[in-house]
């Protein structure tokens, strides 16, 4: 299977700064990859050991309104979040396996 080169420009745009880190978002990952949000998220839980401990983590509601106000400033309506968004970050493996 031969896959194509995503190009430097579509990869730099997709970066945002979030709590001083370098991030890209799922829903522009799962694009960047040619899937489903959904289903990237899906591979991700099924597959936690393959990622580091520090690979990903949730939006608080206040970040998700900060970017939600400064892609609508720029005229950019694709980073609209719902329910997604909680209050704490992604609780680790471990956490979720005692609940």
């Amino acid at each position: 299977m031969k896959s194509a080169l995503i190009p430097v420009e579509r990869i730099e745009h997709a970066i945002l700064i979030v709590r001083g880190h370098k991030v890209i978002l799922d829903s522009d990952l799962a694009v960047l990859y040619d899937t489903t949000t959904k289903r990237l998220n899906e591979q991700v839980r099924r597959n936690r050991e393959r990622f580091p401990e520090d690979f990903l983590f949730q939006l608080t509601r206040a970040e998700v309104t900060a970017l939600n106000r400064s892609q609508f400033a720029t005229g950019s309506q694709k980073h609209r979040f719902s329910a997604r968004a909680q209050e704490s970050p992604v609780p680790s493996p471990s956490s979720r396996a005692k609940a």
